[in-house]
Order: structure tokens, then C-alpha cells, then sequence
């Protein structure tokens, strides 16, 4: 971690932070490659980025219904950028998702997306009495509902991919204190659960989740 001094604020640049500018930067510069000189025939590459737009294309139409397909590039966007944090342990960094704040974050992003597009859809009045539904003494829990939902979202990622991290912690450290050569290969397997199986999973509840508040929330 390294603190750094801004208009009189002390401003911490961690690891997480580092991180995530990687994949943003990482993320950027494949987009700008892979969607560059597109053709009417497509190549391999063209065919392979094509499959990959239309597969998030599907999901969403699937899961939430034609008329949302405004989404699409807000859930493919969230996909592969919390795809890349939760795969990062593959290359030796802790994912940026076992950090709470970071969790909380992504959390707090969808939060505003679904309620950004309930006003929208609805009107701020409209808006504000789907708070009373389907009866005005439940508005109180209607509202705890609400807010509670980017608790509940981060809190399951930042569970799961801190409990992978520690399990693969303890792996080490034991392996480290048996021979160092064991560190090498033994992890390998649980590498490949947590990391790319665990790691996969997690994004995909979070997709899933965010897609079906955003079709309940802005229908009610």
C-alpha cells in the first residue's frame, strides 16, 4: 500500500486499486483490438468476439425479455470485469473481490442501475408509491428490502472469494513449511476450483441476481 498526499487528503493506492486499473486497461485496449477493422465476412477473431456478444445478447433476452436488451452492454461490461477480478489468483494477485469495499462496491453500482431505470420507467412519482405496494403499511419493509440488496450481493461474493482465499492461504503455508518444490504443482487442482470454477460461479450468481432485480424492481 502506498499513501500519497492530494489537496490535503491522504489518498492510499492499494493492490486491489492497481489491480482493477490492470483489467480496466487490459479490457480497454482488447476492445479496441478486437473490434477493430470489422468485416462484413468475419474472420476467426471477428466469429470468436461475435459469439461471445451474442451468448450475452441470449442471456439477457432469456432471463429478462426483449424489451431490456438496453442492458446488454451494462451486464456484458459487469461479466467480464468481475470474470477478470475473481480469475486473477491464476496469476499469483488476490482477487479484488475479496476485499469488502470492492464487493460493496459492484454492489452499490447495480443498486443505482436498478433504481436508476425504475425512475426512468416509471417516474419519480410512479417511483416512490411501488414503495406501498402491494399494501402502504408494508412500505417500511418494502424500503429495508431495497436498500438491502447491494448488502446481500456483495456480501455473498466477498464470502465466497475470501473463503477461497484463505483456503488457498493455508494450502501454502502449509505446503511452504513441507518443501518449497510442493508449492509448484499440488495447488494446481484447487487453483482450478476456486479460482476458475469458484471464481466463474460467483460472477454468474451476480449476473443472474442483478437481472432479475432489475425485471422485478422496475415492474412493480
Amino acid at each position: 500500500m502506498h499513501v500519497f498526499h492530494l489537496f490535503g487528503y491522504n489518498l492510499e493506492l492499494t493492490v486491489n486499486i492497481v489491480v482493477q486499473w490492470g483489467i480496466i486497461l487490459i479490457v480497454t485496449l482488447l476492445a479496441i483490438y478486437l473490434t477493430k477493422n470489422l468485416k462484413r465476412v468475419p474472420d476467426k477473431k471477428q466469429s470468436a468476439v461475435e459469439t461471445v456478444v451474442e451468448t450475452i445478447n441470449n442471456l439477457v433476452k432469456e432471463n429478462m425479455g426483449e424489451e431490456y436488451k438496453g442492458f446488454v452492454p451494462y451486464i456484458g461490461t459487469l461479466m467480464l470485469f468481475m470474470l477478470s477480478m475473481n480469475l486473477t489468483g491464476l496469476f499469483g494477485f488476490e482477487a479484488p473481490t475479496k476485499s469488502y469495499g470492492v464487493a460493496l462496491g459492484m454492489g452499490l453500482i447495480t443498486f443505482s442501475v436498478i433504481q436508476g431505470y425504475a425512475i426512468k420507467k416509471h417516474g419519480i412519482f410512479g417511483y416512490v408509491g411501488g414503495y406501498a405496494k402491494p399494501f402502504a403499511f408494508l412500505t417500511p419493509l418494502n424500503i429495508v428490502d431495497r436498500v438491502m440488496l447491494p448488502v446481500s450481493l456483495s456480501l455473498r461474493l466477498f464470502g465466497n472469494m475470501t473463503a477461497a482465499a484463505v483456503i488457498m492461504g493455508l494450502v501454502y503455508g502449509a505446503l511452504r513449511n513441507l518443501n518449497w518444490f510442493a508449492q509448484i504443482g499440488l495447488p494446481v487442482p484447487l487453483h482450478a476450483y476456486f479460482d476458475l470454477f469458484d471464481g466463474t460461479i460467483q460472477m454468474i450468481i451476480f449476473t443472474m441476481l442483478t437481472m432479475i432485480n432489475i425485471k422485478l424492481i422496475s415492474e412493480e
